[in-house]
């Protein structure tokens, strides 16, 4: 039998799931066998890889059979439904949904961060939320170095992390919005809840509220940071807002480290030094991180790092990343090629 792994890719036809395929190729993952899986709609479609032709197959537990690693991006019930039944017929399932993060059974991992927790794996692994994921990259090293106390993160989080349909009405708004909906502030849809433009508009709200009045997707981001970072008792608050950008999430973070007399240049070289870091960050030649320049970039960039003007254990900084790569389909296959190298994930 030849060498490699037989891989599926759940929600392939969707806007992570194509990241996952290229990816796979550009970093030549060793895979004999590729299942494409999506919906009963989708079944029969072909796909071309790296110049094979794979036929789509509906998503089915019986899919999962022979399957060593499963790529899963098709949403929360998706996942709840399916990542069980190809856990039992012995894949690794490497879940990019909500649905099994804050599991205490289910590792959350950004290798960068925490490869190690890859062996309390059981047969499940949850791909952290995009924003989450170029944060703790970032925060990572700092906490290895001088501690970290705080944090308080506002996003700037584009369209695509609202999949496909996201992209298209910002692309369609963009076009004529006006002449496309004569109500210039909210849009006709078939639920009772509003849902505003989002071309020329900036919304502070992603996902539902909670009666703490966080969103859903901003605990995401705290609790999420505590159980990757291993910090329980770590004081962080997040805002997180949708913005008219299609790819590409940024980031303003202020932190606070554990130690006194730490320079901003301390913590450019650390970072400039650190795995999946690139840092840009000369403003007074107009050089720092801007989502129009990251698409398709596998790093995470870091820019306008400074220091607090009132706290001298305070820093403030810049974050953006693709949240379509490191936010979901490069981070799922470094997880993947983990696994590899730890010797979890083993060829058959």
């Amino acid at each position: 039998m030849s060498e490699g792994y037989t891989v599926a890719i759940v929600g392939a036809t969707g806007a992570v799931g194509q990241k996952i395929i290229e990816k796979l190729v550009e970093r030549s993952f060793p895979f004999r066998n590729l299942k494409l899986l999506a919906s009963k709609n989708s079944a029969g479609k072909q796909v071309e890889v790296n110049g094979f032709l794979y036929t789509i197959e509906e998503a089915t537990p019986e899919a999962f059979q022979g399957v060593d690693v499963a790529f899963f991006s098709a949403g929360g019930s998706i996942s709840k439904e399916l990542a069980k039944e190809a856990s039992s017929r012995g894949a690794i399932v490497i879940d990019n949904t909500s649905a099994f993060r804050m599991d205490k059974d289910v590792p959350l991992v950004v290798p960068e961060v925490n490869k190690h927790a890859l062996h309390e794996q059981k047969g499940i692994i949850a791909n952290p939320n995009c924003s989450t994921i170029q944060m703790v990259c970032a925060l990572e090293p700092i906490k290895q170095h001088y501690g970290l106390t705080k944090v308080i993160v506002s996003t700037y989080q584009a369209v695509s992390g609202a999949g496909v349909a996201a992209i298209n009405e910002l692309t369609a708004q963009s076009t004529n919005m006006k002449e496309k909906n004569p109500n210039p502030h909210i849009l006709p849809v078939k639920s009772s809840e509003k849902h505003y433009p989002i071309a020329g508009n900036v919304i502070p709200q992603i996902d539902i509220f909670g009666e703490d009045g966080f969103t859903f997707e901003e605990h995401k981001m705290m609790n999420e940071t505590k159980k990757i970072m291993s910090m329980p008792e770590l004081s962080i608050a997040a805002t997180c807002v949708r913005v008219p950008v299609v790819t590409g999430h940024s980031e303003s973070v202020y932190l606070e480290v554990d130690r006194e007399n730490v320079s901003v240049d301390e913590l450019k070289e650390l970072l400039s030094n650190s795995a999946g870091i690139t840092v840009q960050d000369k403003p007074e030649q107009q050089q720092y991180p801007m989502p129009y320049f990251v698409e398709d970039k596998d790093e995470v960039f870091v820019g306008r790092i400074r220091k607090d003007p009132s706290n001298s254990k305070g820093f403030h900084m810049w974050i953006v990343s693709d949240n379509l790569l490191k936010g979901a389909a490069l981070n799922s296959i470094q997880i993947a090629e983990a696994l590899i190298e730890e010797g979890i994930l083993k060829e058959v």
